[in-house]
């Protein structure tokens, strides 16, 4: 009989030539999968590819036989079943539709577009795996330090979750919950982001997995040793708990390897670690943790409120930045206007610049997306529309309503516990897209913060909550800065990094002073740029500051093939020869 609550279940043939459908069953199969009923009147394809088993060929022949396919009146060319038929499996199923052998679980889908193994309760996967799960602020508090570590486990707030009946749930039921639970409290990509969490705590973790954690700059590593289970605690901030055997000390941020730490930059709270085991495994092996006694924790109800912290003269340092004031003067630019561009040729350290500070700012990589603007940019990229999917077995093609980056921020952002930790996007190439087009109503939203509007596609109102700041970047050799609209150069305070002015000028001089190197190169550079005489596409002194470059031949080598090139473009047409005019020979010779 069909499994209960178990939705009709679709397939498209290819070339979009007709339509399957079907419903799972509460028989478990052969192969230990749900049994998969293809309904009477579904299509099935007429030629067979090289791709399908024996059996699958077997049992259409049979069905041929029978009578049971017979040729089609509404789909020419295929054939249509002319009873209910009861499958092995959903990949039986597909099989016997399509042709060839395919993954059934990923195929069938229902009419909203959920893939039938969405239904599927959890049976095989990697015998280990790794995962991610963030609790140093949940709503506010650091439970890894608080619960975690002491305690020895690791959880979900799961508030609003009903009592879960079933051991390992499925995505669909998590979904229904979600659904329910959250309603007018959290957005549809909010939803989307808290069923794929809630499926990989309750559902694909299992005893022995590695599980990771971050907090206050150290990542902590441990084995899973106990199923989920759900609980009350205080503020419902822990509901969904495993039991966990901590390791007994951490391992500092900064000295993680460089895939890991990329990999912990992503903005989710349950995130798969299971690629990268490698570098967790060099880490160590888990065991028994232990907090430092002499860490002395924030008081839990302290309340906090958004700020920017002050720049530390580490960080001044480590940028080569002489005067912390203009460092200064970016974090209270910052404040104030939310949004701020910092412009200049290239090679000027724009990039770097922003990373550096939206980092600190926001107190980690996590609370930094970063993406580059090019002029096929769209709204529909940058903040939500609907956007194709294509199943890579069929080819089938649907439209979904995807969040794009912006929205994904803004969500993190927004959400409880997370509204006084600044949370940065930073545009790369601002200058290079249409920006009317890519930011559509948005413009009214980065003047007026406090605001809402209805959104194109969505239909969500929406704002933009008040500690998610923007730093873009403009390359004024690309396309000059008096080009952006007074729309745009309203909302964002503009900063200048040039060669001409510090904290450039002299970058590079205190770049080779710090690494003990001779300062030739620095007086090149200024030479270079005398002579080019256009501040707007001056050359940046980061050309220079690479190890390459102080490699025997590196410096003549990086003139020739970096530098030469963007003076010999910028010079098209005017019959200028760029090696006798800023060739090193020639620089040097003007050296005194």
């Amino acid at each position: 009989m069909p499994l209960p609550d178990s939705p009709e279940f679709r397939l498209s043939l290819p070339g979009g030539n007709g339509v399957a459908t079907g419903r799972l069953l509460s028989t478990v199969g052969n192969n230990g999968s749900l049994m998969f009923r293809l309904d009477q009147g579904s299509a099935v394809t007429a030629e067979q590819q090289p791709g399908i088993g024996d059996h699958a060929r077997r049992l259409r022949a049979e069905l041929r036989g029978t009578g049971t396919l017979v040729d089609s009146p509404r789909w020419p060319g295929q054939w249509e079943s002319t009873a209910d038929l009861d499958c092995n499996s959903p990949s039986s199923a597909a099989a016997i539709a399509l042709g060839y052998n395919a993954s059934g679980p990923a195929l069938w889908r229902t009419a909203e577009g959920h893939p039938l193994a969405d239904f599927l309760p959890a049976n095989w996967r990697a015998p280990h795996k790794a995962w991610l799960v963030r609790g140093a602020n949940v709503s506010g508090r650091d439970l890894v330090q608080r619960l975690w570590l002491p305690e020895g486990f690791v959880s979900l707030s799961g508030a609003q979750m009903p009592r879960l009946e079933e051991p390992d749930p499925t995505k669909s039921t998590l979904r229904r919950y979600v659904e329910e639970g959250y309603e007018g409290t959290t957005s549809y990509h909010q939803k989307r982001g808290l069923v794929d969490e809630l499926h990989a705590f309750l559902t694909q973790m299992r005893v022995g997995d590695t599980v990771a954690t971050l907090s206050f700059g150290i990542l902590y590593l441990g084995e899973i040793t106990g199923e989920a289970v759900q609980t009350e605690s205080p503020g419902g901030l822990s509901n969904l708990r495993r039991s966990v055997a901590w390791q007994q000390t951490g391992h500092p941020y900064e000295e993680l390897p460089e895939e890991l730490r990329q990999r912990l930059s992503l903005q989710y709270d349950v995130i798969d670690l299971t690629n990268i085991m490698d570098s967790l495994t060099l880490l160590g092996a888990p065991g028994p943790a232990a907090v430092k006694e002499t860490e002395e924790l924030p008081a839990e109800t302290a309340p906090r409120e958004l700020a920017l912290p002050p720049i530390p003269s580490a960080l001044a340092e480590e940028l080569l930045v002489h005067d912390p004031a203009w460092l200064d003067e970016l974090r209270e630019l910052l404040w104030d206007e939310h949004q701020l561009v910092l412009y200049g040729p290239p090679g000027t350290g724009k990039t770097y610049l922003a990373m550096k500070l939206a980092e600190h700012f926001g107190g980690g990589p996590e609370q930094v997306t970063l993406v580059q603007f090019h002029p096929s940019y769209a709204y529909e990229d940058f903040f939500e529309g609907f956007r194709p999917e294509a199943d890579p077995d069929s080819g089938e093609v649907a439209f979904r309503l995807k969040a794009g980056p912006l929205r994904e921020l803004a969500d993190l952002a927004s959400r409880e516990g997370n509204q006084h930790i600044p949370h940065f996007l930073i545009i790369d190439e601002l200058n290079r897209a249409n920006l009317a087009k890519v930011f559509g109503e948005l413009y009214f939203l980065l003047e007026y913060r406090k605001r809402s509007v209805r959104l194109t596609y969505s239909g969500d109102d929406f704002r933009l909550p008040p500690n998610l700041f923007v730093i873009g970047t403009m390359n004024t050799a690309d396309r000059s800065i008096a080009l952006v609209d007074a729309a745009m150069r309203r909302r964002f305070a503009f900063v200048e990094l040039s060669p001409r002015t510090e904290p450039t000028r002299g970058l590079l001089a205190r770049w080779l002073h710090r690494n003990n190197r001779d300062q030739e190169p620095a007086h090149l550079l200024d030479a270079l740029n005398e002579r080019i005489g256009d501040p707007e596409f001056a050359i940046g002194p980061s050309y220079l500051m690479k190890p390459g470059v102080y490699r025997e031949g590196g410096l003549e080598r990086t003139w020739r093939t970096k530098i030469l090139p963007l003076l010999e473009e910028h010079h098209y047409g005017e019959g200028i020869d760029a090696e006798s005019r800023y060739g090193l020979a020639e620089l040097r010779r003007s050296l005194p």
